[in-house]
């Protein structure tokens, strides 16, 4: 792997110039926390920058309100850079999403100082509902992702891990239907929809021990009923379900969907399972993992050994559906957040102290000097353009 010394220093200064602009989006960011979907001014705070430094935007991609492209240069070689910015119901951004819509417009911004020299086009995809809703799967599945040869994000965490492994996910809310009656008068003519609630969760207690590895499932009641003297008639829960990968996914799906029937067997209420689009497990490409490894390791990053990369723990996105789709890579980077971990009112706190914006800048620089160490080296850069060109090919087949 090689980047030439002068590209190195040129996306470094870019990153240095444009330092201030990017604290300052994060910071704006993270005052105004949106949720999914919902992220309207976050989606145009990204975007204005990146229209004033003179990309081409495009918003509402995809069909979603709240997504958009910007893109610079004509290179055939396109680096697509992910721009996430929604934020926690409640928590704000407690999983920094302001850190990874900043480093990926830094890293944008460095980019597009060596374009021409790297033959390349830059476009920053802004992917909105991350945390819930899947928008990167909304974008694929309209071709928003087609226009691009690899995709890359850089994501906050307690420490750094070059390759984390974040698992498949699928979310699942079970509803179930009863019948109200006095809960004191007349029980006996009531359906508790509360109990088959109970069922359901006992049973999925029980079938832990049975998981297999890296199987998890963690849920919340969200409609319990309403007064404790009538008999629940509508109660609600959402599950997330996690695995290694989709077919360890599919067959926890099956036995929890078996729970949630026992519960309406047990109790003689109707039960129904609405599930939203499942993430996938993601798959890092080789050369922009190592490349990421080099550039960080330059960059002095407090970087774990490959053996604890493997057992660290980790979460679930929607990026593991890009990376099935496309050469892709989401490393993790760390943000002196002390104890404090993802989704922790306190991990929100320190998404806008030193450590982050320390983060923020050195990730920005790591992942433009990956995208240069992809397009300088040839190999790599005709793999890339060859799966590119493939992708963009409709199949066909005989009549």
């Amino acid at each position: 792997m090689r980047i030439s010394s002068e590209v190195r220093r040129r996306c470094q200064d870019a990153v240095d110039r444009a330092g201030d602009r990017l604290l300052a989006l994060s910071r704006s960011l993270h005052a105004e926390p949106e949720t999914a979907f919902r992220e309207h001014r976050s989606a145009a705070k990204v975007s204005d920058l990146l229209r004033a430094e003179g990309f081409d935007v495009e918003t509402g991609v995809g069909g979603l309100d709240t997504a958009f492209t910007a893109r610079y240069g004509n290179g055939p070689l396109v680096v697509g850079l992910c721009a996430e910015y929604d934020a926690l119901p409640g928590l704000g951004h407690a999983c920094g999403h302001n850190i990874i819509a900043a480093s990926s417009v830094g890293a944008a911004l460095a980019l597009r100082e060596v374009a021409g020299e790297l033959d390349i086009t830059v476009v920053v995809i802004g992917t909105p509902a991350e945390e819930e809703g899947g928008g990167k799967i909304t974008l694929l599945e309209a071709g928003v992702f087609d226009a691009v040869s690899m995709a890359m994000l850089v994501h906050p965490a307690p420490e750094d891990n070059c390759a984390p492994r974040p698992l498949a996910l699928l979310e699942l809310e079970v509803r179930y239907t009863g019948r109200e009656s006095h809960s004191a008068l007349a029980p006996h003519l009531g359906v508790n929809a509360a109990d088959a609630l109970t069922v359901a969760e006992v049973a999925v207690g029980v079938g832990r021990q049975h998981f297999e590895p890296r199987q998890q499932v963690h849920g919340i009641v969200t409609r319990g009923g309403t007064v404790p003297n009538v008999v629940p008639a509508d109660t609600r829960a959402l599950y997330n379900l996690r695995a290694a990968d989709m077919e360890s996914l599919r067959r926890l799906e099956t036995r929890i969907r078996a729970c949630f029937a026992a519960g309406a067997v047990a109790t003689g209420c109707t039960h129904e399972v609405v599930a939203t689009p499942a993430y996938a497990e993601l798959a890092h490409d080789p050369f922009l993992s190592e490349a990421y490894r080099l550039a960080a390791t330059a960059l002095g990053r407090p970087l774990v050994s490959r053996e604890r990369e493997r057992d660290m723990p980790t979460g679930s996105t929607d990026m593991g559906n890009v990376s099935r789709a496309l050469p892709s890579l989401q490393p993790s980077i760390g943000i002196d957040s002390g104890d404090a971990v993802n989704h922790q009112p306190e991990f929100a706190a320190a998404c806008v102290t030193p450590g982050a914006d320390r983060a923020l800048l050195q990730g920005a620089v790591a992942l433009a000097w990956t995208a240069a160490q992809a397009a300088e080296d040839d190999q790599t850069r005709q793999r890339l353009l060859d799966r590119h060109r493939e992708r963009r090919v409709p199949s066909t087949s005989p009549a």
